[in-house]
């Protein structure tokens, strides 16, 4: 049988915390109805599918790669670094892994290929896009209770007007991304 995993990351984006990246190998004899690129489907929607896919799929990991190996690396490499973890953190060894975007990360010998929009074409990957978006919204409202004038709760980190006010009149957490930009010329 050929073991297929769907790699997708979330968290480009935010001026703060994490780039999470989850892989999942689904089962075929379990489908899960409704895998869909996370963006385009209601945070509800996401928790109720992210619980099948936990349920229901042969295999699923996390990987991260912290605020500050972003910093340190940029956000591309953490990217591919938290992809290379989640495929790591997997208890089954995929024959083939299916990334979402145009880079892939470097497997060791794992065959792996970019699918632009693979979040929306491929349900492993479409899995994974749910996952890594769950767990991330997840760690924002940690963020959210011990941090919560700036918002986290609906913003998730991302450079919004409000994000961006609370930034200016609190400056940054300690999680804050300090190469990004808004957080860079504070």
């Amino acid at each position: 049988m050929n073991t297929i995993a769907g790699v997708d990351e979330a968290g480009r984006g935010p001026l703060v915390g994490s780039v999470i990246a989850a892989a999942v190998i689904l089962d075929p004899l379990k489908p899960i109805t409704g895998l869909a690129d996370s963006k385009t489907l209601s945070e509800k929607k996401r928790l109720v599918l992210a619980e099948q896919i936990r349920q229901n799929a042969a295999d699923w990991a996390i990987g991260e790669a912290t605020h500050a190996e972003i910093d340190e690396l940029n956000i591309l490499q953490a990217s591919l670094l938290a992809m290379k973890r989640a495929v790591n953190n997997l208890n089954i060894k995929p024959d083939r892994v299916l990334v979402d975007g145009n880079r892939t990360p470097d497997l060791g010998g794992v065959p792996c290929s970019a699918i632009v929009k693979g979040d929306a074409k491929v349900p492993a990957i479409s899995a994974a896009s749910i996952l890594a978006k769950v767990h991330r919204d997840n760690q924002m409202m940690v963020l959210h209770m011990i941090y919560p004038q700036y918002g986290f709760d609906r913003h998730k980190g991302y450079p919004t007007r409000q994000h961006l006010t609370m930034l200016r009149e609190h400056g940054p957490i300690h999680e804050h991304r300090k190469t990004y930009k808004p957080v860079k010329i504070l």
